[in-house]
């Protein structure tokens, strides 16, 4: 690895570490600038008990002292703070028990849209303007178009309601099956997209003609060649991908009661819950962050040309 591999490797690890500290700074401040408090809606709250449910959790501090103490934590010991609303538990431990499921479910739609959308973009291109291609190009183009709320409405009318042969509810196994659909239809359809493209670029290229004229065969130069070459722009949707989907999965862990980081996210925005707020923002906007910076990195790696500005 050498001086500029290094040089772009740090540059790229800085900036990450900035884009994150700022997401806490703005979530932060937002957050106390939210007008009411987490204790307004509780019941028989006196003055006197709220302030001393406040000196409690530190909240009656001065804002800047507030800001240094959750900073440090969160540097230090990785610890967002208790949850307000679910006494006695800890945000960090309430966003490790839903992201193990969110996490699940964004691995499986990740691997299942990449193998096919990769095989279905290789197959439109090599069939290029004939019936499967554009079958492939109306069927990606309308699961593009449509937000996974009404996608993953329709599958759970059709699928639970109507035909009965997945359960609605996501908490168990089989459930998750519709919510991993829901989640893989869009970013397959991309890179369904994504893949022909490149591809069609690739089969248009001088070497690949080249290829062809010296007998080599045809699928040596589709796998050999074109495939591995065209997959250079899914490699950079790939890791984005991952983490949108965790992330976007808040309304589709709804609509199927999926027991994921979506709906603690939902239930603390309800119940005022602060802390367990900006602790999920703050893990989700970081866990992007993290994917693209290792996306950047692997783009380096396959191609070394790349310089970051």
């Amino acid at each position: 690895m050498n001086s500029k591999m290094l040089l772009y490797i740090g540059k790229r690890i800085v900036l990450a570490i900035f884009t994150i500290w700022v997401v806490i700074t703005v979530t932060f401040f937002v957050m106390h600038a939210v007008p009411g408090g987490p204790f307004v809606g509780e019941k028989a709250t006196t003055p006197a008990v709220q302030a001393a449910m406040e000196a409690k959790y530190g909240l009656d501090k001065p804002l800047m002292v507030q800001y240094g103490t959750y900073l440090k934590d969160i540097v230090t010991k990785f610890d967002f703070g208790p949850s307000l609303k679910q006494r006695g538990r800890m945000v960090i431990d309430i966003i490790s028990d839903g992201m193990r499921t969110s996490m699940k479910l964004g691995l499986l739609a990740a691997i299942s849209s990449a193998i096919v959308g990769i095989v279905l973009g290789a197959i439109a291109a090599l069939r290029r303007n004939k019936l499967i291609d554009r079958i492939v190009m109306v069927l990606t183009t309308a699961f593009v178009s449509m937000p996974s709320f009404i996608m993953g409405s329709l599958l759970l009318v059709l699928f639970a309601i109507k035909l009965q042969l997945l359960p609605a509810n996501g908490s168990t196994s089989a459930g998750l099956v519709l919510p991993i659909v829901t989640l893989a239809l869009y970013p397959m359809a991309y890179i369904t997209r994504l893949t022909r493209s490149s591809m069609l670029d690739v089969l248009g290229q001088d070497y690949i003609r080249t290829a062809r004229a010296k007998g080599v065969s045809g699928p040596r130069i589709i796998f050999g060649h074109a495939l591995k070459n065209s997959l250079i722009p899914v490699l950079t949707y790939f890791g984005p991908m991952l983490a949108y989907i965790v992330t976007g999965s808040l309304v589709v862990e709804q609509i199927f009661a999926v027991p994921g980081i979506g709906r603690a996210f939902v239930s603390s925005i309800t119940n005022r819950d602060y802390p367990m707020i900006m602790g999920t923002t703050i893990i989700l906007a970081a866990l992007i962050v993290i994917m693209n910076l290792v996306t950047d990195i692997l783009y380096k790696v396959v191609d070394p040309r790349i310089t970051l500005e």
